[in-house]
């Protein structure tokens, strides 16, 4: 709040900034919940974690998306976020990174706060196991995976430890490992960064390169004039709808692609 102040010159104007940066819960959903062309589901991990699937009403196998939130856990943005993905032919699973802490809280500064104290390693890991068991029941075992700010930063973390494990990832601008992991790469990967975002680009810019120069298969995409969250429709304050359809487009052609 103190920087915030600084920012925009007094308390008032503070409150207002960061209630227009702020997730607005009562955004409409791109994909109504009760869509008829989707099934959704609750599921639960054998590893205690749950998550919101979605899926199309077909029912032949899909290939699998894991869909890992922001900082803010499993909310109702992400959880559209996955049907979106199902009208593209996938199975969807959202899943919850708070489940073994309660699940995630309606209160957004307390899921920014629980999600600050997540043993990441820990969190990975976890997502490791949740591949093998969703690999079991998607097309041709694929499984891939999508995230968002925290989320990004995490898939590109799932694509460090996972090995083969994971088919493809792509993260939206996500804080990235350190360049000397890249070799360890082994899925596809595609990577959409703003290009306001200065503070993730410094470790994103490095970490394409790094990818780049280990050979690995690596998407880059960089949208000149916005800001970190921009495919986030709830935040009127950083959305942009034209650089949120385009990234949409390639993610949907990406995962068709690997997956």
């Amino acid at each position: 709040m103190a920087d915030m102040v600084k920012l925009a010159g007094s308390v008032a104007a503070a409150e207002m900034l960061i209630a227009g940066i702020a997730a607005s819960p009562a955004a409409a959903a791109v994909v109504a919940e009760n869509d008829r062309r989707l099934t959704t589901r609750t599921h639960k991990f054998a590893n205690g974690y749950t998550a919101y699937v979605a899926e199309p009403r077909s029912r032949s196998l899909k290939p699998t998306i894991i869909v890992i939130h922001e900082n803010r856990g499993l909310n109702a943005h992400t959880r559209d976020v996955a049907r979106r993905l199902a009208l593209g032919n996938f199975r969807a699973v959202a899943v919850d990174f708070l489940s073994l802490q309660g699940g995630t809280p309606a209160n957004e500064d307390a899921a920014r706060e629980a999600i600050g104290k997540l043993d990441l390693g820990k969190s990975v890991n976890d997502a490791i196991a949740m591949l093998d068991e969703l690999a079991r029941s998607s097309r041709g075992g694929k499984v891939g995976a999508v995230g968002f700010c925290w989320g990004g930063g995490f898939v590109n973390r799932l694509a460090v430890a996972a090995g083969d494990k994971l088919d493809a990832g792509v993260s939206y601008y996500g804080p990235a490992p350190e360049p000397s992991e890249a070799s360890k790469v082994v899925a596809p990967l595609a990577i959409h960064l703003a290009g306001l975002d200065e503070r993730v680009n410094r470790t994103g810019f490095p970490w394409v390169t790094a990818l780049r120069n280990a050979g690995k298969t690596v998407r880059f995409y960089l949208y000149d004039g916005v800001n970190h969250a921009f495919n986030n429709d709830t935040s009127a304050e950083r959305y942009d709808k034209a650089a949120a359809d385009l990234a949409w487009a390639r993610t949907l052609r990406f995962f068709r692609q690997y997956l």
